[in-house]
């Protein structure tokens, strides 16, 4: 059995953060473990509040996940603030996971600010460094590479890739969900290797909530069993395309993706 860690927040109505991470471990054959780092108040509508963890008990959730398991891969997701980065990359320096996948978590799907302002900095000097995988989306994007790229082509977004990779991130992944295109989602991953593109059918589906914790818990699981950071990302991208295209149609809003289709053999969940 492969371990692999969560280092993110709660979600109270189960489609993203902490509990979609579950999920998502399970449904791709690893024993998830977690560290809270936030409590949000959502639901299917959005985040109405959010009360963030003090950074010792983060930090102790860590060490203790580290000083009695086998840790194969780590997803960081919500960190909230620089004093949780911090406790965080403290933690990580010190007991190096041998994969670790970085979901840069800054905005929510309704907008709201899942990441201070400042503490964007600590997050680039202090954690991207650590990471081997970077997935953000293309507004992420454009704050850490200070591009503009919402309708940006494949070099150009290329470029913004090798300017992310010169925090010291072996590998960044552009999800590329909030792009122009109506036809197709497509995702590039930069490495030292080059790039390359991951597509999909674009789909008209409105029950997408979690899809970013998803994929990064996705990778992070399927790069602690082994596979190659390529075969990762287009099982992950794949697994996660079927969730959307059988989403829940859970609460008034947004409702999450359906994480375990395949293991229901193809059950719908109404």
């Amino acid at each position: 059995m492969y371990n692999v860690l969560s280092i993110a927040g709660s979600d109270s109505s189960g489609g993203a953060g902490i509990q979609a991470d579950l999920k998502a471990f399970a449904a791709n054959g690893v024993y998830g473990m977690t560290v809270i780092t936030a409590i949000t108040a959502q639901n299917t509508r959005g985040v109405t509040d959010i009360r963030v963890l003090d950074p010792e008990i983060v930090g102790a959730q860590i060490d203790a996940v580290f000083s009695d398991i086998r840790v194969d891969a780590v997803k960081i997701g919500m960190l909230a603030e620089e004093k949780i980065i911090s406790a965080v990359a403290r933690a990580l320096a010190r007991w190096k996971p041998p994969v670790l996948v970085l979901d840069p978590v800054m905005v929510a799907k309704s907008g709201h600010r899942l990441l201070a302002p400042e503490a964007e900095k600590s997050l680039v000097t202090d954690l991207l460094p650590q990471a081997d995988l970077l997935t953000p989306n293309i507004p992420e994007a454009e704050s850490l590479s200070g591009m503009e790229l919402q309708s940006a082509d494949k070099g150009v977004l290329e470029i913004a890739g090798r300017r992310i990779l010169e925090t010291g991130a072996k590998a960044v992944l552009i999800k590329g969900g909030h792009s122009e295109d109506p036809e197709s989602s497509a995702d590039i991953l930069i490495d030292d290797e080059g790039s390359r593109v991951f597509t999909a059918p674009r789909l008209n589906a409105q029950h997408t909530h979690g899809t970013g914790c998803s994929l990064s818990s996705t990778l992070a699981a399927l790069l602690a069993r082994g596979l190659s950071l390529d075969e990762a990302v287009r099982r992950a991208k794949s697994y996660i395309s079927e969730g959307i295209a059988h989403g829940i149609p859970l609460g008034g809003g947004c409702g999450p993706i359906h994480h375990f289709y395949s293991l229901y053999g193809g059950e719908e969940l109404a």
